[in-house]
């Protein structure tokens, strides 16, 4: 685990505004510590595990650990002692309408497919605007993915999703062409093989919601509908648009 060893500030993107902070490594990691909920870490650390099985160019990601002496400085209230989730940050752009047409459509339709699976509506881009969670590196001509702390919804709605994503346009191949369900399908089957190693690799700090560690974090309860979801793309009904 790395160490954060100065705190930049705090991104103003994102509902969790997460600490832009500089660490052990030398790189800049955006940090989801305490007052992003304990659900928000556990969704990141988990889904960030998945999404790198199933083949998204997801930012490199880590646990980071947060020292006391740190934790108590004025700048990083909020942020909590212990380990914290911490995405690198790559780029500088993040990806907007107009740029759309230059991500490959393999991976649009990659990214869809992900989304709908874990159930992720926090990627919203239309004409007027949203936050897709998802950087360009212009220089590179490539993709960087972040963000899934609001994955596992069960509130998920698909009318909402087939509307507001930033990929909604990839929503008939994903979902109606019988040879990408299969080879989908056949990657969902992979990154959920890598669900039961990274859950248990989840810090016991992220079990609780105080630093005494004697009430349970509301992710514990919700663990039976997160493996309901993660399975339901062996339903015929996930292959639906209908709600």
């Amino acid at each position: 685990m790395i160490e954060v060893e100065e705190i930049l500030g705090r991104s103003e993107q994102g509902a969790t505004h997460p600490f832009i902070c500089r660490c052990s490594d030398d790189k800049i990691y955006f940090v989801k510590g305490a007052d992003a909920t304990r659900s928000s870490q556990v969704h990141e650390w988990i889904a960030a595990h998945m999404a790198s099985e199933f083949g998204l160019p997801i930012a490199p990601f880590k646990m980071v650990n947060v020292v006391p002496d740190l934790a108590s400085s004025p700048e990083a209230k909020g942020l909590g002692c212990g380990p914290a989730f911490g995405s690198q940050k790559i780029g500088v752009t993040e990806l907007n309408y107009s740029m759309i047409d230059e991500v490959p459509e393999q991976q649009q339709r990659d990214v869809f497919a992900f989304d709908w699976w874990i159930k992720n509506e926090d990627r919203v881009l239309t004409e007027t605007g949203g936050n897709p969670n998802l950087f360009w590196v212009p220089e590179e001509d490539r993709m960087v993915v972040i963000d899934h702390n609001l994955a596992f919804d069960p509130e998920f709605s698909k009318n909402d999703f087939l509307n507001y994503h930033v990929f909604r346009g990839q929503a008939n191949f994903v979902l109606d062409d019988m040879v990408a369900r299969a080879e989908y399908e056949a990657r969902f089957e992979k990154a959920l093989a890598v669900y039961g190693a990274c859950a248990n690799l989840i810090p016991e700090e992220w079990h609780f919601i105080d630093e005494e560690m004697s009430k349970p974090a509301k992710w514990l309860a919700d663990k039976p509908c997160t493996r309901e979801i993660l399975a339901s793309f062996k339903l015929n009904d996930f292959w639906r648009s209908a709600s």
